[in-house]
């Protein structure tokens, strides 16, 4: 469990931006069993309820399914501090930062189109990496993944960092092994760049990182025309590469990812999925996949590690890419990216997926 307590009920709280939360989950005694309930919503409004037990079952499953659920959300930040710092009271503690990416809604084809021939959005390359902001406090130098907590980072984007602009700033980016390529600025000389325009946070970050295609730390292509945008479009498509994003040239940063739009936008050319691993496949270099359906897990099939890969260890999050998945959850063509350490268990869903429909059109 997340704490300890003399009942089986705890009440967790949230807060980051905008979103104030509360999420409450207890076992309850009904008839010769027990069953898991929770209650959520926005702290002081009225709370969403529901159960995570179909029926009745015994104390040790009930207890199960109890410190399962808190342990995922929990992995999201919720704690029991009512402040809601997120991982206060928790392991993850001293790792915590307080500092959280913004991260971009999906948009389809169509919208893609309009955005490419409206002048107040830019466009760049979707990396095909991990989330890592990057702070420097004089001499230190610290990595934050999309959690906001505290990660280890390679020796050559520390070192570059060292030589980089004043000694007191943020950069938001995408790391790709031992390069990190930098698309925002939300802190330079100890000044706090969130509500500046992208526009404005781009032309600083372009002084301070000067050596833009060369060093660890680079700064990111950015298409600003039609013209440019169309054909960095086309480009990424015919290089089979993970897909666009889109951002408003006007618009403040705003940590998190909002309900749905935004001003921070992403269309995939390829599909992936955050998966579960359920087991090795003998002695053959594969693993079983798994993501959640509601309260239970299903297999969506198997994917081959190759030899540049160490085998995923049993329930370790991985990332996969694939052309489209059956309905039921099978993905077809699947193929292994990597580990991700940075994606919480709850978000292995089965939502994620990109389904082919029944006229062999797939589903985004």
């Amino acid at each position: 469990m997340l704490t300890e307590t003399t009942t089986d009920r705890i009440t967790l709280y949230f807060k980051e931006g905008s979103s104030d939360k509360v999420y409450q989950a207890a076992i309850e005694p009904s008839g010769a069993g027990f069953v898991v309930t929770f209650a959520y919503g926005r702290r002081g409004s009225t709370m969403q309820t529901g159960a995570k037990t179909a029926s009745p079952v015994d104390y040790p499953e009930a207890k199960k399914i109890y410190d399962k659920l808190i342990r995922e959300k929990s992995a999201k930040g919720y704690t029991p501090g009512e402040n809601g710092t997120p991982y206060q009271h928790t392991d993850k503690a001293e790792r915590s930062t307080g500092i959280l990416p913004q991260l971009l809604n999906a948009i389809d084809e169509d919208e893609a189109q309009r955005l490419l021939v409206d002048s107040g959005w830019w466009a760049q390359e979707k990396l095909d990496g991990k989330r890592v902001l990057i702070r420097r406090k004089e001499d230190e130098i610290t990595g934050i993944n999309r959690q906001g907590l505290i990660i280890a980072l390679p020796e050559p984007i520390v070192a570059q960092a060292l030589t980089i602009g004043s000694q007191h700033w943020i950069m938001d980016g995408e790391a790709i092994g031992d390069v990190l390529v930098v698309f925002d600025l939300l802190e330079s000389a100890c000044v706090n760049l969130h509500a500046q325009p992208y526009s404005r946070r781009m032309k600083l970050l372009a002084q301070i990182v000067k050596d833009g295609g060369a060093g660890p730390i680079r700064s990111i292509e950015t298409a600003t025309t039609a013209k440019a945008k169309a054909a960095m479009y086309r480009r990424l498509k015919e290089q089979k590469r993970e897909g666009i994003v889109f951002k408003h040239h006007n618009a403040a940063y705003t940590p998190g990812r909002p309900a749905s739009g935004g001003d921070q936008l992403k269309l995939k050319f390829t599909a992936t999925a955050s998966c579960i691993v359920a087991g090795a496949n003998g002695s053959r270099r594969s693993v079983k996949l798994e993501l959640s359906d509601g309260s239970r897990r299903i297999g969506i099939g198997n994917v081959t590690i190759s030899p540049n890969h160490p085998i995923p260890a049993v329930n370790q999050i991985v990332e996969v890419r694939y052309l489209y998945a059956y309905p039921g959850g099978s993905v077809y063509q699947p193929v292994y990216l990597g580990k991700r350490d940075d994606v919480d268990p709850a978000a292995c869903t089965i939502k994620q997926l990109k389904f082919k429909s029944s006229n062999g059109v797939d589903d985004g």
